[in-house]
């Protein structure tokens, strides 16, 4: 069973954590308890918020998560679910994710591209950006693993906000001048860690490390630009 729902609104999560609780602690518990009646082996979706970002070099595994906001505290709740109910399964904790279904990051910096002439953007929190593609095919070779517990996938390299809009409006048509800003001036409800770059050193024993996030953005812009024609 490869569990990937959530609520991943952070900032709306911090006005609601009932209803961020209800799906990404108790939701994932439910799942987690028919996994283990059907003997099913679970994979279960998590995020690098589960981390406060104190450190400043990348987080293992054997970290032991502190959340800042209310929906890294209900995914992390939602991963105890996952370890204590089934101990075949695998917790993967992944970040920064973009792809060409839903909302994401690269989408809004790409829609605010064409409506603004200046996008301010905060530079002081850091992570790892992750192609949704990419990650499924890694989750693709994690559920015919025997590996158990957590790991960590992301793709490789890290930056700031800040650097990952630059990169995208830099292949934008309409090239909008990015401006630094720090997390207090962008003055969101949530809490988000400074530091939340991945330890990818579990995945890659077995595997080969995803591809440099900004081969993930290149690769995902050429598709947004040149989308596959219908069959």
């Amino acid at each position: 069973i490869l569990h990937v729902g959530a609520y991943t609104n952070v900032d709306q999560a911090e006005r609601d954590p009932e209803l961020a609780h209800a799906v990404n602690a108790q939701g994932t518990r439910w799942v987690a308890q028919a996994a283990k009646a059907v003997k099913a082996r679970l994979l279960y979706l998590s995020t690098d918020y589960v981390f406060n970002g104190m450190k400043t070099s990348p987080y293992h595994e054997e970290d032991q998560p502190h959340p800042l906001n209310q929906y890294g505290l209900s995914k992390y709740e939602g991963e105890q679910a996952v370890l204590t109910l089934c101990p075949d399964g695998l917790v993967v904790r992944t970040a920064w994710l973009f792809g060409h279904d839903g909302n994401n990051f690269v989408k809004t910096i790409m829609r605010l591209a064409e409506e603004r002439p200046a996008l301010d953007i905060v530079a002081d929190q850091r992570g790892c950006p992750t192609y949704a593609e990419d990650l499924a095919h890694a989750l693709k070779q994690l559920a015919t693993s025997d590996l158990r517990g957590i790991c960590h996938v992301t793709n490789s390299g890290d930056c700031s906000w800040y650097e990952f809009a630059q990169a995208i409006a830099s292949q934008t048509a309409v090239k909008p001048v990015v401006r630094p800003i720090t997390t207090v001036q962008a003055g969101r409800p949530a809490k988000r860690p400074a530091y939340s770059v991945l330890s990818h050193d579990r995945f890659a024993i077995r595997y080969s490390v995803l591809p440099d996030w900004q081969d993930a953005l290149s690769r995902f812009m050429k598709r947004v630009s040149h989308p596959l024609s219908p069959a």
